[in-house]
């Protein structure tokens, strides 16, 4: 019975990497909800939890186990890059016009301003090589953007790890704090909803934060928080790299 269970699993990895994703974040959504009040969104807790597993396997992670196999292919470059291209694609210019002015300037704004704070506390603790502060600097605008760029630019695993760990602890910093400074700085419209997400960028930790103040302003910033996500993989392993390159190299 063993040996079929085996053989099923050996010719149906990528299946079961779906599967144990599938349950990770079923177990992760439970967590947030019964255990942290929703306080620190599902996908945060699915990532710390993935990143923990990480360390069982000794170059690649769980898929150096025969039955998690998948994995390698289902955290591949191959979904990696059409992940890239979705979210590109998925930009709707037409949309970011409808935000405004300011809604256009607060993407540019929150993708540099999160970037170079990641490049310099970077550099601050001993990373001078432009790929790691790149890298990092790329995690400090989300934790989707900084292995993107990583990947793209080939950096360490261990870098790559920061890279995601940063954007983890931004994502649960912007869910606990938006319910406590929303009266603060007049988050109470659509408008100011879009503006914030263009500038948080993270786009699970936006709209936990803004469910946790005013359900019906999550959509607005939602929207500017996903282009975000778009905007920092097109500039970051590109002109940022570049800049960061010219003044490190």
């Amino acid at each position: 019975m063993i040996d079929i269970l085996q053989n099923i699993i050996s010719k149906n990895g990528l299946i079961v990497a779906f599967l144990c994703v599938g349950l990770l974040m079923l177990f992760s959504f439970y967590i947030s909800k019964y255990l942290f009040k929703s306080y620190i969104p599902s996908v945060a807790v699915a990532i710390i939890i993935a990143l923990g597993l990480a360390f069982f396997g000794e170059k690649k992670g769980l898929s150096d186990f025969s039955t998690f196999t998948g994995l390698s292919l289902l955290g591949g470059s191959m979904l990696r890059d059409f992940s890239v291209v979705a979210t590109a694609m998925n930009t709707d210019l037409k949309k970011i016009k409808d935000a405004g002015l300011a809604g256009v300037i607060s993407l540019f704004v929150g993708v540099s301003f999160s970037f170079f704070l990641g490049v310099f506390i970077s550099f601050c603790y001993g990373y001078t090589d432009p790929v790691s502060l790149t890298t990092i600097g790329a995690g400090a605008c989300t934790y989707i953007v900084g292995p993107i760029t990583g990947y793209a630019l080939g950096a360490s695993s261990e870098v790559i790890a920061i890279s995601i760990a940063t954007g983890v602890f931004k994502t649960i910093c912007v869910t606990i704090l938006t319910p406590f400074l929303a009266k603060r700085i007049n988050l109470n419209n659509p408008h100011e909803a879009i503006v914030f997400g263009g500038l948080m960028g993270t786009t699970s930790g936006v709209s936990a934060g803004l469910a946790a103040t005013d359900p019906k302003l999550v959509p607005y910033g939602a929207m500017t928080a996903t282009f975000y996500t778009g905007l920092g993989c097109l500039l970051c392993p590109s002109v940022f790299y570049i800049i960061i390159s010219f003044v490190f190299g």
